[in-house]
């Protein structure tokens, strides 16, 4: 087998279907599989992703519920995985035509890629002015401090002797399991390269209630990142920096009563207050400025 696309999942009943037949409408003139990693979903994620048996003959169904996280079940649909070469996509979005033949050339050429992002199709009006395209033109930069680029773990494909040699996702690091990932791969000396023609839509969360409490998690997460990076040459933070983070918060807090900016003011709570919990539980100082905007 050339190539195996990996997809996780929990709980992707009202989005799986969108994705798979996106996956049955793919070409490549190489051999290739589709391993749905399920991570223990309660709906009806797996009867829907049997329904395409007919459609994709190369689809695979793996078990990966022993522990809750996409690193997980990740690793476990690759573990599965018999491709030479390895593409990640998530259930809640949806790749472009070609997207697997553009990916996959892409592998012969390097060993290691990511796909650009689109947001207007699978995305509302509101959520768009709201939230910041990362990756539409370009990889995702991150600035505070300044550190390696990096990609969302929906649009990844890799050498499968690369990901052996990094040891895959973390899973103590998800979420940011994606950028840990990125990360750790460019320092074993393997460069992370763009293909622009090959597109994966991408979904924001659209409740304030999911969108605070994923800013909150990945914030937390960034700490961590923070933290374990420092040995890797991560400049470090001065702790005013997260006190100015909150003082520009509390001065925007009339934004909370309008609808185009309120979105981004509870993001920014969910993630001053993530950073505030991670610096507390893992005894380091972090300020709050890098805003992720890779989660969904």
């Amino acid at each position: 087998m050339r190539l195996s696309v990996i997809v996780p999942c929990y709980n992707a009943e009202p989005t799986i279907d969108l994705q798979l037949q996106a996956l049955a409408s793919q070409s490549w003139t190489e051999s290739w599989e589709i391993i749905i990693a399920n991570n223990g979903s309660t709906d009806r994620t797996v009867e829907l992703a049997e329904s395409y048996r007919e459609k994709l003959p190369n689809l695979r169904i793996v078990d990966a519920s022993g522990k809750c996280g996409a690193a997980y079940a990740k690793n476990c649909g690759v573990g599965a995985s018999t491709g030479e070469a390895l593409l990640f996509c998530d259930a809640d979005d949806e790749v472009a035509p070609e997207w697997v033949s553009k990916m996959g050339s892409a592998l012969l050429e390097h060993d290691f890629v990511a796909s650009r992002l689109e947001y207007e199709k699978l995305n509302t009006s509101w959520t768009l002015r709201s939230r910041r395209k990362s990756q539409k033109n370009g990889l995702q930069s991150y600035n505070h401090p300044p550190y390696l680029p990096h990609a969302a773990g929906c649009s990844l494909g890799i050498k499968r002797s690369i990901y052996n040699a990094v040891g895959g996702f973390d899973e103590s690091l998800s979420p940011l399991d994606d950028t840990d990932f990125c990360w750790k791969v460019q320092l074993s000396g393997t460069k992370l390269h763009l293909v622009p023609d090959a597109v994966v839509h991408y979904r924001f969360r659209d409740d304030l209630k999911g969108i605070y409490n994923q800013a909150r998690s990945y914030a937390k997460a960034d700490v961590l990142l923070y933290k374990k990076y420092q040995q890797f040459g991560m400049p470090k933070l001065s702790w005013k920096a997260g006190l100015i983070d909150w003082l520009r918060l509390l001065k925007r807090w009339p934004n909370l009563f309008n609808e185009e900016t309120r979105v981004r003011w509870v993001r920014e709570l969910g993630w001053n207050i993530g950073h505030l919990e991670g610096s507390l539980n893992y005894r380091i100082t972090a300020s709050s400025t890098e805003l992720k905007q890779g989660g969904k």
